[in-house]
């Protein structure tokens, strides 16, 4: 996205929140590729600094309809990467066991949580980002991040992960014999 307002601070807070009819927290991020699409950008978690996981953050009031743009803010805030963005991923929907949920009208059970991905190839990884501080990046095939997502009890980003086009070396292991 090459008109990202890059910002040297990331925003924070909730009072700009967007929330889903349903009272689901709405959330974007972008899973990150490099140009053959076998490696993927995973961060460490600002909270568990031994887990890594994908960058996403809330999608706020301010950014209108499109959460791409929620995505390329929080992916630059995150991660300090800027890209060009390749498609829409599905929508996943928080599945933690511990995630608390919301009784709907119905007694329906609502998810804490509604994440929009983007897939995005990479073209810049900055040196210093606005949480550069704060994370680390790396870089893991597909079975290494499914690897570290699990670890991390982030089973719904499993779900991203695979909706996007990275190359799923667990495939090619089968394929092999």
């Amino acid at each position: 996205m090459g008109n990202l307002d890059k910002k040297d601070e990331s925003r924070v807070g909730r009072d700009q929140q967007r929330y889903a009819e349903s009272g689901a927290r709405m959330v974007a991020g972008c899973i990150c590729l490099n140009e053959a699409k076998d490696k993927v950008i995973m961060i460490s978690s600002s909270k568990h600094k031994d887990r890594w996981i994908l960058p996403k953050g809330g999608i706020e009031l301010d950014e209108g309809e499109d959460f791409v743009v929620s995505a390329v803010r929080e992916t630059w805030e995150e991660a300090g990467i800027e890209g060009k963005i390749t498609q829409k991923l599905p929508v996943v929907y928080d599945k933690r066991k511990d995630a608390p949920i919301i009784k709907g009208e119905f007694n329906d059970i609502i998810p804490k949580t509604e994440f929009h991905f983007y897939e995005m190839i990479i073209d810049t990884l900055s040196v210093k980002w606005p949480e550069s501080d704060k994370r680390q990046r790396k870089w893991c095939s597909y079975s290494e991040a499914k690897h570290e997502l699990i670890k991390s009890n982030r089973l719904e980003l499993i779900d991203a992960l695979n909706s996007c086009d990275i190359l799923k070396d667990e495939e090619l292991d089968e394929d092999a014999y």
